[in-house]
Parts: C-alpha cells; sequence; structure tokens
C-alpha cells in the first residue's frame, strides 16, 4: 500500500469523477494497478422494490477501474465492462477490489470484486481498458 500522502493526492484527484462521489463512492486503498473503494448504501441507492440498483454497483466497480488503471499514470478510458450481479449485501457498506489481470500495450483486464463488509459477494466485473497515452 502506498503512503498517505499519495493517497490522499489520487482522493483529491478523483473526487473529480462526480457522478461516482456524489453517489457516495470514496477511494480507501490504492497499490499498484489496485484500487480498494466503497460506499455507504442508503436509500437513494434502492430501486422501486426495495433493492439496490444494479447501477450502483456498476458505478462503484467503474470507479475503482478507474483509480486502479489511472492512478500512477492517466490516459485509460473504459473499453468494455461485464458485471454480473450475484449477491444481495448484508452490510450498508459494499467495497469493491480492483485488480489488474493483464496489461498489454494498448489494452489492459481488470477483475472488480464487489463484497459487503461481511465478505459476502455481491457482483462480479470484468473492465476492459484502453490507454490512450
Amino acid at each position: 500500500m502506498v503512503d498517505k500522502e499519495t493517497l490522499e493526492k489520487v482522493r483529491e484527484v478523483f473526487c473529480g469523477d462526480h457522478f461516482a462521489t456524489e453517489m457516495g463512492a470514496v477511494v480507501d486503498e490504492i497499490d499498484d494497478h489496485y484500487a480498494k473503494c466503497s460506499l455507504e448504501l442508503n436509500d437513494h441507492h434502492k430501486n422501486a422494490v426495495g433493492g439496490i440498483m444494479g447501477g450502483v454497483y456498476f458505478t462503484l466497480a467503474d470507479f475503482a477501474f478507474a483509480v486502479a488503471s489511472n492512478w500512477q499514470k492517466a490516459g485509460v478510458v473504459g473499453l468494455n465492462c461485464d458485471a454480473s450481479f450475484i449477491g444481495v449485501p448484508k452490510t450498508q457498506r459494499i467495497i469493491a477490489e480492483a485488480k489488474l489481470i493483464k496489461d498489454g500495450r494498448s489494452i489492459c483486464c481488470y477483475n472488480v470484486d464487489i463484497r459487503d463488509e461481511l465478505g459476502n459477494p455481491v457482483a462480479a466485473v470484468q473492465c476492459m481498458g484502453f490507454r490512450k497515452a
């Protein structure tokens, strides 16, 4: 894990991701091609039948992917994401961990696992990115 000063700088940069951060997403940890981000669930994350909107999970995964793939060197944009919603959180906080799987010359691939605070799986997302720079 990186030092607190670097983490704070990364948080400042990614507070510019207004959609994710205004929804409540925060950067908790970063490391080499890795990010852990979380979100506190509340009523505005729910759908009409009381469950959590799939877009909440997807947005948190996309945010974690963006942080993991760009905090060291900016320039990666999303190319394709595949999300599987596989569980229901048992806690009010969900946590996304983005980990690099493959880093090619222009294409990268990350797996993002979303779990609740008890470790129960909630969503599995694979994100492909294109390196512009």
